[in-house]
C-alpha cells in the first residue's frame, strides 16, 4: 500500500468513527496518530503527538478564544443584553412583525459581544419568544427567528469561528472580522425582510402591538441599552483604532463585561463561577478538535494524500465555480450533523490547499465559510439552535415547529450565501479599506 492510499485509507476510517459518534477530537487524534505511526514509525507519531499540540497551544492568537467565550459568557450569566431587546421592541412596535424584528436588532447586538450562535439563540430564546407568543405572534415564526437569529453570532466580531480559521488559515484576524461584519450585516437585513414581508402577506402570523408608549418611555429604554454600546465601543473601537490587536481584545472585553456588570450590580460571585467554568469547558473542548486537526495536517502532508486530493480536483480540469459549488455542498451536508468548528477543523486540512491552488483569496473564503457553517445551525436533522431554543421555549413549540418556522430564513440564507460567492468584493472592501 502506497503512502497515498495510507492516507486515504486513514480518512476513510476517520469518517466511519464519526459516523458511530465517536467524539469529533478523539476520531482525529486516533486516527492521525496511529496513521504517523503506521507510515513513520512509533519515534515519529510519538514526537509528533508531544510537539504539535504545544506549538498550537503556544500561538498566541489562540489566548484570545477564552477570552472572547468569558466575555460572552459573562454579559448571558450577568444579562447584559436585555435592554437590547427592551428599546427594540418600544422603538419597532410599529413596524411588521416588530417584535420579531426586535429579536433580530437585538441578537445583532449580543452577537457583537458574544462570538457564540448558540449562547445568542440562548439568551434572546429566553427573552423574545415568550414576549412573542404573550403578544398572538405564531410559535414558529417566533421560535424561527430567534433560531435564525442567534446564526449572526458567528459572523459580527467577535468570532470564535473566524479565529480559529484565522489561526488555521494564517489569515489576518482583524480582516477577517471586517468582512464579518458586511456578511452579518446583510444576513440581518435579509431575515428582517422575511419577516416584514410573511407579516405583511399574511398579518395573522404576527399581529400588530399596539402600545401607546411616550417618547420619554422610548428614551429611557434606550439608556437601557448602555452596557452592550459601551463594551462595543471599547472593543471596537480600540480594535479597529490601533490601540490593541486583535487578540488583546478578547482580554479587553472580558474586563470591560466584569467592570459593566459589576456597576450594574448584576455580576453575582455564582454567576461569576458559572462563566469561568463554562469558558474552560468550552475552551478546553476546542483545543482537543484544534489540535486533532493539526496532527491530520501533519499526517496528510507526509502521506501526500492531501495534494493528491487537491491536484485530483485541481488537475481535472474542474472549473472554479465547479470546486466552490463541491465545496459548498460538502459543509451543507456535514452541518447537517456536525457541530460547525468540528466540521471547520476536520475539513480545512483538505479544503485550503485546494482553495489556494485556485487562486481565491483566503480572507473572502475564511467568511464564506463562516456563514456556510452557521446554515449548518439551523439545517435538519441536527440543527443546534433549534434545539437551544426548544430547550429555552419548552412546551411553547415543538422542533417540527421550529424547523418549520426557520424554512423560508434558510432560503434567505442561500440568497445571501450565492451573492458573498458571486460578489466577493462586498467581503473584502472594508478588509481592504481598513484592514
Amino acid at each position: 500500500m502506497s503512502d497515498v492510499q495510507i492516507g486515504l485509507s486513514a480518512l476513510g476510517l476517520l469518517l466511519f468513527l464519526i459516523a458511530m459518534r465517536v467524539p469529533i477530537g478523539i476520531a482525529l487524534i486516533g486516527v492521525s496518530f496511529g496513521g504517523l505511526w503506521y507510515l513513520m514509525g512509533w519515534g515519529v507519531a510519538w514526537g509528533s503527538l508531544g510537539l504539535i499540540p504545544y506549538q498550537f497551544a503556544a500561538n498566541w492568537v489562540l489566548s484570545s478564544v477564552p477570552m472572547f467565550l468569558l466575555l460572552g459568557f459573562i454579559c448571558f450569566h450577568a444579562q447584559l443584553t436585555q435592554g437590547l431587546f427592551r428599546a427594540a421592541r418600544l422603538w419597532l412596535a410599529g413596524v411588521p412583525g416588530g417584535l420579531a424584528v426586535a429579536s433580530i436588532f437585538g441578537s445583532a447586538g449580543f452577537a457583537a459581544v458574544s462570538g457564540s450562535s448558540v449562547a445568542c439563540s440562548a439568551a434572546m430564546g429566553r427573552i423574545a419568544v415568550p414576549e412573542m407568543v404573550r403578544h398572538g405572534y405564531q410559535p414558529q415564526l417566533a421560535t424561527g427567528t430567534v433560531a435564525v437569529a442567534g446564526t449572526i453570532g458567528a459572523l459580527i466580531p467577535p468570532s470564535i469561528i473566524m479565529i480559529l480559521y484565522g489561526i488555521i488559515a494564517q489569515v489576518p484576524i482583524t480582516g477577517l472580522f471586517l468582512g464579518g461584519i458586511s456578511a452579518g450585516i446583510l444576513t440581518a437585513a435579509g431575515y428582517i425582510a422575511v419577516v416584514m414581508i410573511r407579516v405583511k402577506l399574511n398579518p395573522a402570523l404576527a399581529p400588530q402591538v399596539k402600545e401607546d408608549v411616550p417618547t420619554s418611555e422610548k428614551l429611557a429604554a434606550l439608556r437601557e441599552t448602555w452596557p452592550v454600546l459601551l463594551i462595543m465601543v471599547g472593543i471596537f473601537g480600540g480594535l479597529f483604532g490601533g490601540v490593541f490587536t486583535a487578540t488583546e481584545a478578547g482580554a479587553v472585553g472580558a474586563f470591560l463585561s466584569c467592570i459593566v456588570a459589576l456597576c450594574k450590580r448584576a455580576l453575582t460571585w455564582e454567576r461569576f463561577k458559572n462563566a469561568v467554568l463554562e469558558t474552560l469547558l468550552t475552551t478546553g473542548a476546542l483545543l482537543v478538535i484544534a489540535v486533532g486537526a493539526s496532527l491530520l495536517t501533519r499526517f496528510l502532508s507526509l502521506s501526500g494524500a492531501g495534494d493528491y486530493l487537491s491536484e485530483m480536483v485541481i488537475g481535472g480540469g474542474a472549473s472554479t465555480v465547479m470546486i466552490l459549488f463541491m465545496i459548498v455542498v460538502i459543509y451543507l451536508l456535514l452541518g447537517m450533523f456536525l457541530e460547525p468548528i468540528g466540521a471547520m477543523l476536520l475539513t480545512l486540512p483538505i479544503v485550503l490547499p485546494i482553495i489556494g491552488a485556485a487562486d481565491l483569496s483566503l480572507l473572502w473564503f475564511g467568511v464564506v465559510l463562516t456563514k456556510l457553517l452557521e446554515i449548518g445551525m439551523i439545517t435538519p436533522p441536527i440543527g443546534m439552535n433549534v434545539f437551544v431554543i426548544k430547550g429555552v421555549v419548552g412546551d411553547l413549540a415543538s422542533t417540527t415547529d421550529i424547523f418549520k418556522g426557520i424554512f423560508w430564513f434558510l432560503v434567505m440564507d442561500l440568497l445571501v450565501l450565492l451573492f458573498l460567492i458571486t460578489v466577493p468584493e462586498f467581503i473584502l472592501f472594508l478588509p481592504t479599506r481598513f484592514g
